[in-house]
Order: structure tokens, then sequence, then C-alpha cells
């Protein structure tokens, strides 16, 4: 299944790097894409619960999706994520 996630904090291509690092260790996702543009990942995944995998991984790297509580903890993780992708790219 392919699915689109808007989500909350993407900021550069650092934090795409860290969110494409982090979501390609995850079993059964393949064809990830992220957007800055639209703020948007977009993969397959095999099941529901592949999905939720995914979409807590982004929560706890500071992307939560759209809709999701996006606390200043969160916020803060987000900006780790996007120096690290920084650093690493």
């Amino acid at each position: 299944m392919k699915t689109t996630l808007k989500i909350q904090n993407l900021k550069c291509g650092g934090c795409a790097n860290t969110i494409l690092k982090k979501m390609s260790t995850i079993k059964n996702i393949t064809d990830i894409e992220v957007d800055n543009e639209t703020d948007t990942v977009s993969f397959n995944y095999d099941d529901n619960n592949t999905l939720n995998k995914v979409t807590t991984l982004l929560n706890n790297i500071g992307y939560p999706v759209n809709g999701e509580k996006n606390a200043l903890s969160t916020k803060a993780k987000s900006f780790v994520s996007c120096a690290v992708g920084r650093i690493k790219s």
C-alpha cells in the first residue's frame, strides 16, 4: 500500500536526510520520498502495524503527523534531527 503523510516541523534537507535514514531501518518500507515543499513523506508499506511504526518513529525524532500533538519538546527533537541530518549529508 502507498501512503503520503503530512508532517510537522519539516524544515530542510537535513530533516529529510534524517527521516530517510531512520525510516529505511523499518522493515517492509519501500520507495520513501520526503518533500520539503509540501511537508510530506510518501512510502509503500505492507500493513497497519508497519504504518504505526512509521508514525511512532516520526514522532520520536520530532516530526509528528499533522493533527498529532506537537509539544515544545517534539519541536526541539526536530532541530536535533535536522542538525544531525545536515552533518551526515
